[in-house]
């Protein structure tokens, strides 16, 4: 069983740095602007409605998330624990978390990367590294959003649904901690607008800068169109399997409304607070 949990390491590993090299790269093409953060931030979008259906396949399985599950060399954890550990300690040595648009679940149990660093565009303010709000994201998927895209039961597919769950995340996690990208775009576009609120160190005045409420309308209805689009079963009868999707389009757009959004903006108000530092 634990080769095939370390297999499934190996090919999530792959999968998660094309994503990595893909937007990492736009910054260098493009210029780094507000248009070309949002650009990331859509594709970014596809990843997260695939992610939520490829995990939506599986029941539940609450096995996986057995504090007593797995047992190796005395150490007690479940096994998407386990999963997110040993994937995390392989991406590290490969060099993922030296991108700023990485930030790992477990920062206390990475080991140092063995590659030559890549010469990421530096664009952000160096109290980016200190911004991690994984934990919260953490118990939002599990606490909220898991139970509500999955169907009850157990199939058995422990390995899979831990490797599922931990593509969620890092899509998830990913998107979210853009944040500071979009506030340090925002923040060079107008500086004379969000200076006096972080002298002041004002969250109530960056939160009401940073918020746009049509652009966020727009991305909600945006994300459940795509749950629609990329959830349905395609036939070559039109009329069949209209209204069933493999995620509920409304779960994922609101997915984005209570959580995704409000999140992002936690991230970039704890930025920008620092940004002048």
């Amino acid at each position: 069983m634990f080769l095939r949990i370390l297999v499934l390491i190996l090919v999530l590993s792959c999968d998660s740095f094309r994503t990595v090299e893909a937007d990492s790269s736009s910054f260098s093409a493009n210029g780094f602007t507000l248009e070309s953060v949002r650009d990331a931030l859509t594709r970014q979008e596809d990843t997260i409605v695939f992610s939520l259906i490829e995990r939506a396949k599986f029941p539940i399985n609450s096995q996986t998330y057995n504090e007593s599950y797995v047992s190796v060399l005395g150490f007690r954890t479940s096994l998407v624990g386990f999963i997110v550990r040993n994937t995390e300690a392989i991406e590290a040595k490969a060099g993922r978390y030296k991108n700023h648009e990485e930030n790992p679940f477990l920062p206390g149990h990475l080991p140092l990367s063995v590659v030559p660093s890549y010469p990421y565009p530096e664009v952000l303010h160096p109290a980016a590294a200190f911004i991690n709000i994984n934990k919260s994201i953490w118990k939002m998927y599990f606490g909220k959003l898991l139970p509500s895209i999955t169907a009850p039961g157990d199939d058995g597919n422990y390995a899979s649904t831990a490797a599922s769950d931990l593509t969620c995340l890092q899509a998830l996690s990913r998107r979210i901690h853009y944040g500071k990208f979009v506030a340090e775009v925002k923040f060079r576009e107008s500086p004379q607008d969000y200076e006096p609120a972080i002298r002041s160190q004002d969250r109530e005045a960056l939160l009401k800068l940073l918020t746009s409420e049509s652009v966020e309308e727009m991305v909600k209805k945006r994300v459940g169109k795509k749950a629609m689009v990329f959830g349905q079963d395609v036939s070559l009868d039109t009329n069949d399997n209209k209204g069933n999707y493999k995620v509920n389009p409304s779960i994922v757009s609101r997915l984005y409304g209570q959580w995704v959004i409000p999140l992002t903006k936690l991230v970039e108000v704890e930025y920008l607070l620092r940004r002048l530092d």
